[in-house]
């Protein structure tokens, strides 16, 4: 049996209807700023393997809140990671693009060095080290600009203003691989399956969407799929500031992922999939 930690976010909710039969932590039973009781958790339930798919993910909101946020993404993250080395069980942990200074225009291969921009990036990365720490089975699995049918996220956002607005402006100057979220549970299931049998695997892995695209090039997809008229104008990122830096590169290396049969999942293809499932977008 898999233990996933996290029961609502994009993630955790694709998990949940790819592999039903695993053991769903929300907040309610592992809140992740009690570190202590997360590593509990794991050592009662002593499952097969472990997936993080719980995290901080208010960018701009780290800003002003970084030790939560690093409690989050950091000291439980570590403290799961050596339940998980003390009982010889894999590890997985979903990371991010933020780790990185988007410096350049070449794709992060895993070993590039880090280097975050804000306090978000910091503390993924800070999760990142911990889990590495551990010196368990483990895998990391850097992702970037995740959308799904639920929860917060561009795609939604998207959607509600291009049915409420004639224009809508996107940044056009940061470039990455938007990443469906049923590509990284399906991801974050075929990795731990796989290091159940074969531990030797372990290590830090990318994946995005492709092809790698700006937000606006995406709004204008998600426009089109959606039979919209609304016009996306393309801004620079210095036209629409937010408390936090975002990279102006997120492309990553995901050839990695071979190592597990996995490759890039098409955008475009999921966008089809994924906009008639939403009403509302509100």
């Amino acid at each position: 049996m898999i233990l996933v930690f996290g029961k609502t976010g994009q993630v955790a909710r694709e998990l949940r209807l790819l592999s039903p039969g695993a053991r769903f932590l929300g907040r309610d039973e592992a809140d992740l700023t009690d570190p202590a009781a997360c590593a509990a958790a794991i050592r009662a339930i002593r499952p097969a393997a472990v997936i993080n798919a719980a995290a901080w993910t208010a960018v701009d909101l780290a800003e002003q809140n970084e030790d939560i946020a690093t409690c989050v993404n950091a000291t439980a993250p570590g403290a799961m990671a050596r339940a998980c080395a003390a009982l010889d069980i894999p590890f997985v942990h979903i990371s991010s693009d933020y780790v990185f200074d988007g410096a350049g225009c070449d794709p992060f291969a895993p070993e590039a060095a880090t280097a975050p921009l804000g306090a978000y990036g910091r503390s993924k990365r800070a999760g990142e080290e911990a889990v590495r720490a551990a010196n368990g089975c483990h895998a990391i699995l850097r992702t970037s600009w995740v959308f799904s049918a639920h929860g917060a996220n561009f795609l939604r956002t998207i959607l509600r203003l291009g049915r409420g607005r004639d224009d809508v402006s996107v940044v056009a100057d940061q470039i990455g691989g938007p990443t469906p979220a049923d590509a990284i549970a399906t991801a974050c299931l075929t990795i731990a399956h796989t290091l159940i049998h074969d531990p030797t695997r372990s290590g830090t892995y990318h994946l995005a969407g492709a092809p790698d695209v700006s937000w606006a090039e995406f709004a204008r997809a998600i426009m089109d799929e959606a039979a919209l008229p609304c016009r996306v104008a393309d801004i620079p990122a210095s036209a629409y500031p937010t408390p936090a830096r975002r990279p102006a590169n997120s492309r990553l290396d995901c050839s990695g992922l071979a190592a597990f049969g996995l490759s890039r999942p098409d955008w475009r293809a999921a966008l089809s999939r994924i906009i008639p499932q939403i009403g509302d977008p509100a």
